[in-house]
């Protein structure tokens, strides 16, 4: 799908979950009884992108689905394991090329039990997205590394209360999860 194409999406699902809200009595609507969808936007070098990646796992109670090109960030992993040490079901696919030749996040999550699959179907693996108790998605062109951080002009999107496009995103997480290889721990 063309990127416009996915804009325009959003854009209309925004736009009719909002126009639900106004159009429909508190009481008797189950639109108007969550929160309505919202977002927030990041960019790097040295600005939120980090802190938004954060929030949200942070915020995550249920589930947090990781689909990762280039996955070094101490911040994101150390945060991935404390969700998955108060009970998140956290799991990730990753790079195979970008994420076995060295001690990476990926390593690090599976020594601690995290559930990791490395995919090696393509040229490059290069999704950066992560889903968030089926109802949430943070995407853009951030890799979870410290040069997204302090040296690469990068961005992140977060789009939260939009179980539509968290839906899509989950299935394509799943669709790569299945072609994955387990991490097994090395120690």
């Amino acid at each position: 799908m063309k990127q416009s194409s996915v804009k325009s999406v959003f854009c209309r699902v925004l736009a009719l979950a909002l126009l639900a809200c106004l159009i429909c009595p508190i009481t008797a609507c189950p639109a108007a009884a969550e929160e309505p969808p919202s977002f927030e936007v990041g960019f790097s070098p040295k600005g939120k992108s980090l802190d938004i990646i954060l929030n949200g796992i942070d915020s995550a109670e249920e589930s947090i689905l990781v689909a990762a090109y280039s996955f070094t960030s101490k911040p994101i992993s150390t945060a991935l394991l404390d969700a998955h040490k108060r009970g998140v079901s956290v799991r990730v696919v990753a790079d195979a090329k970008s994420n076995t030749s060295q001690y990476s996040a990926v390593t690090f999550l599976a020594n601690q039990g995290v559930p990791v699959r490395v995919n090696d179907r393509y040229a490059i693996f290069h999704h950066k997205f992560m889903v968030f108790d089926d109802r949430h998605v943070e995407t853009g062109s951030f890799n979870y590394s410290a040069a997204a951080v302090d040296r690469n002009a990068e961005n992140v999107l977060l789009l939260m209360n939009v179980p539509e496009i968290a839906d899509k995103y989950a299935q394509e997480w799943k669709r790569l999860w299945n072609e994955g290889k387990e991490v097994k721990p090395n120690y």
